[in-house]
């Protein structure tokens, strides 16, 4: 693709025309009351079909909203579908066919359908096609035009040498562009069947107290409000969109240049001085809304600290967005739940319900979940309506369905250890098997002093908080002369790793906010020798993993500097959290693994951090 852009750079010929009405008065944005609903007596929510077309129309038949002939049958229910209809699966359009026809049903039974924007119908509008599938672009095939077809590559054509291979060419084109391309993209425009429906819906809803949004609710939610969100945001799309439009009728801007190449060629085509007056403004609006926080991990839409930071990374974050909207939980997609199930977590404020229904690509299943007074069920796919949201569970340093907390003491608990793959004095990096399955390990020998284990009690004390960083941890006295085993994720790389490398993984959970959980927990731990090499990184999502405690719970107390950096950190989740760390908590939980002294100074260092978060409140 780069050698594409280059070629259509220094070929490019810019028709002299006239574009009357170049940014178009796009009336695509939700009026405000089309936002927030009351009374409603049934909601029933899915989320990220994926164009997993029978799975949708089985969920919405187990959930009472369809009937056997993919009707409406919810009466006056309102069905929520927190986005991502499109992309990965066969039959998006069919997907998005039946629910435009069950909005029209819906309203006539006094019922209603509120379809919102996931992250992938907003990459669907503003060409950023990495998902989607042949079978997707297949199905515009009969709408595509040879015309068109055939005047995108001769622009792609004049970018080669006069005697180059003809056939090499048009088969480039054509990976490039599959069949149906370019009848997907007509049908995406601004003023396409497709793009001017989904231009009119909503990023967000509230109905009764409960939110509903595709990604998460970041802190954009609370500078921003809903109006910032479904007209601020949304406005961003419809200009960048138009524009775009506007750029490919001129000529100026080929279909096949994706959203994440487009502002490097507009930058270069703008040094080059090629670009008439007419659609000087239309470049200018799409390098602009380029970068909205629409299509970043801040926005609405791709964001994932609800789904996964900690309660005392994101709670409150969380109650800071929910205050803002007025609701009191929220529901989200996006991020495929561990179990495959509705899950939800953060004291139930948050309600998680991607269970991956495009099968071949996630492993899931469609599940419904309904909201009926205040009741919440969840029906299966397969008509299965016994279900009950379930507690999202503790995953620390992993990200596999098949790998829970319970299978990972079990196998750090009883596995065998069948190879070294590094030691030192006091530690081991080894290979358990258990039930034919593989786990590396770190062992660490016991203290000297009797009744201490540095590991197991960071670990418990990471438990008791709901914090969420500190991977599992046993003991296990047939290994050596006894000490702890704590388990290490399989693609682990550390912090030193990280920067050095130059990482482009994207942390689902901000970066900077786990860290500052992670100074709190640290000054509360006494934790004085943190070190690049003592946090490290369980997965492709940056998920922090914290190791290596051998010079933790001290028997002094918090550091001023410390303190001072942790002011404004420690706010009301962390108070709560503290709190509930009594005395009698400490000894009963924590008491076989730290020796009375070292329990002291904890309780006191615990105090210090409760009066700090209590001024917090304040």
């Amino acid at each position: 693709m780069r050698d594409f852009v280059n070629r259509a750079l220094a070929n490019l010929r810019l028709p002299r025309i006239a574009l009357a009405g170049l940014l178009l008065a796009l009336p695509y944005a939700t009026p405000a009351e089309e936002w927030r609903f009351t009374g409603v007596d049934r909601v029933v929510a899915v989320s990220d079909i994926h164009g997993a077309y029978d799975a949708l129309l089985e969920t919405l038949n187990a959930a009472d909203i369809i009937d056997n002939r993919a009707s409406w049958s919810g009466g006056n229910s309102h069905l929520v579908i927190t986005g991502d209809l499109l992309d990965r699966g066969p039959d998006s359009r069919q997907v998005m066919d039946l629910i435009m026809r069950l909005e029209d049903e819906a309203l006539l039974a006094g019922g209603r359908v509120h379809q919102l924007l996931g992250n992938h119908e907003v990459m669907n509008l503003i060409g950023d096609l990495r998902y989607v599938s042949e079978e997707e672009f297949a199905a515009f095939l009969e709408i595509e035009s040879s015309d068109e077809r055939e005047h995108w590559y001769r622009e792609y054509r004049r970018g080669f040498p006069v005697d180059v291979d003809e056939q090499k060419v048009r088969t480039e084109f054509d990976e490039l562009a599959p069949p149906g391309f370019f009848g997907h993209r007509r049908e995406f425009r601004h003023d396409g069947y497709y793009g001017r429906w989904l231009l009119g819906k909503p990023l967000m809803v509230v109905i009764n107290d409960t939110a509903y949004v595709h990604g998460g609710v970041p802190p954009y939610v609370v500078d921003h409000g809903m109006q910032g969100i479904n007209a601020g945001l949304k406005n961003d799309l419809s200009d960048y969109v138009g524009a775009r439009d506007n750029l490919s009728d001129a000529s100026v801007l080929s279909p096949i240049v994706s959203f994440r190449e487009t502002p490097e060629y507009l930058h270069r085509l703008l040094k080059s001085n090629r670009i008439d007056d007419p659609t000087m403004a239309a470049v200018h609006t799409v390098l602009a809304e380029a970068e909205s926080p629409l299509h970043g991990p801040a926005g609405p839409t791709w964001y994932r600290g609800t789904a996964t930071c900690s309660s005392l990374v994101e709670g409150d974050r969380l109650s800071a967005a929910l205050d803002t909207l007025g609701a009191s939980r929220v529901v989200i997609g996006h991020t495929p739940t561990l179990s495959r199930r509705v899950q939800q977590r953060l004291n139930g404020r948050v309600v998680e319900i991607d269970t991956g229904m495009l099968h071949s690509s996630y492993r899931g299943r469609g599940h419904a979940l309904i909201i009926d007074g205040a009741e919440m069920v969840v029906v299966g796919q397969d008509g299965s309506d016994d279900l009950k949201p379930l507690s999202h569970p503790v995953h620390v340093g992993y990200d596999s369905p098949d790998f829970d907390e319970t299978a990972i003491v079990a196998a750090l608990s009883s596995g065998v250890v069948v190879d070294t793959m590094a030691e030192g004095s006091t530690w081991k990096l080894v290979k358990l098997s258990y039930h034919e399955k593989n786990t590396l390990a770190y062992f660490r020998s016991a203290s000297r002093e009797v009744g201490f284990d540095p590991e197991a009690a960071a670990h418990k004390l990471d438990r008791l908080l709901r914090l969420g960083m500190v991977p599992a941890t046993v003991s296990r006295e047939d290994i050596g002369s006894g000490g702890t085993l704590q388990f290490l994720p399989d693609r682990a790389i550390s912090e030193w790793e990280r920067v050095s490398e130059e990482s482009d993984f994207r942390a689902h959970c901000p970066l900077e906010i786990q860290k500052d959980a992670m100074l709190v927990f640290d000054a509360l731990i006494g934790n004085s020798s943190r070190s690049p090499s003592t946090i490290i990184y369980g997965s492709r999502d940056l998920e922090l993993v914290l190791i290596g405690h051998s010079a933790a719970f001290g028997t002094g107390g918090v550091p001023s500097q410390v303190l001072e950096l942790a002011d404004g950190i420690a706010g009301p989740s962390w108070h709560d959290a503290l709190s509930m760390l009594t005395d009698d908590v400490l000894i009963n939980e924590l008491g076989a693994v730290l020796p009375e002294q070292r329990l002291a100074a904890l309780a006191s260092r615990r105090d210090e951090l409760l009066n700090l978060s209590a001024r917090g409140i304040e």
